[in-house]
């Protein structure tokens, strides 16, 4: 009988820390989230990540290249680059495009497998800033928690911002202010039409093409990167 009450008072004593964890966690991240939305994001949990990685390997140098600039500093090309690339529907989505959702739901259910992405800017944000690098439901659900709150807390002005200044563009490069100056040897201001669609397309794969030295995939992707920003034009934020 004391056996019973024992395990029963165990199960919730864990229930209620349980409670508790997240409870804080969400405290937690809609405290930082406020904070990012006027102070510029030291690091990354992916920035840590890559370290370590770098860390233990012995064919990479450790290295964490970045340099943050405001998005005035940035080239109106790279703005349009990446929404061309990666979210067609920036400005006008809430945090998730379910349109492209569903279409790469198809796709990928045609093809038998994943080959088309559907996430957002505002996601990818989200990921990149406040969350680790391997795929599970746990990360996923974060990722959506995490979107809605930069989405309610933040303009698009301030997500493409973040987003441009943390994304990955190479082993150990963050951000368009360091991935213009090591490939393209000047600042993401004066970055060209084709220099900021090379770099667009280089995502989401960094670590595997060269937008300085790029392969005939990458050229193809850049020059419909292009395409498409030619028919978008400006983004204004």
């Amino acid at each position: 009988m004391a056996s019973s009450k024992s395990k029963k008072w165990s199960f919730k004593r864990i229930l209620k820390l349980f409670g508790w964890v997240v409870l804080c966690y969400l405290v937690f991240s809609i405290v930082l989230t406020f904070v990012y939305k006027f102070v510029n994001p030291p690091i990354t949990i992916l920035m840590v990540q890559r370290c370590i990685e770098q860390g233990f390997s012995k064919d990479r140098e450790v290295k964490l290249d970045k340099h943050w600039v405001d998005i005035e500093d940035i080239s109106p090309y790279m703005i349009s680059a990446v929404v061309s690339a990666e979210d067609n529907n920036f400005r006008n989505h809430k945090g998730f495009d379910f349109k492209a959702i569903e279409n790469a739901r198809k796709v990928n259910q045609q093809k038998g497998k994943t080959v088309l992405g559907a996430s957002t800017i505002s996601q990818q944000t989200a990921k990149n800033v406040f969350l680790w690098l391997h795929k599970s439901y746990l990360r996923k659900g974060l990722e959506a928690w995490e979107t809605v709150l930069i989405e309610l807390m933040w303009s698009k002005k301030r997500i493409m911002e973040v987003y441009l200044n943390v994304v990955e563009f190479g082993d150990g490069i963050y951000g368009v202010e360091a991935a213009s100056q090591y490939y393209f040897h000047k600042s993401a201001k004066h970055l060209t039409k084709r220099q900021a669609a090379l770099l667009a397309a280089v995502l989401p794969q960094p670590l595997k093409r060269n937008p300085a030295n790029p392969n005939p995939r990458t050229q193809r992707k850049a020059s419909i990167i292009m395409r498409k920003m030619n028919i978008i034009g400006r983004v204004r934020l």
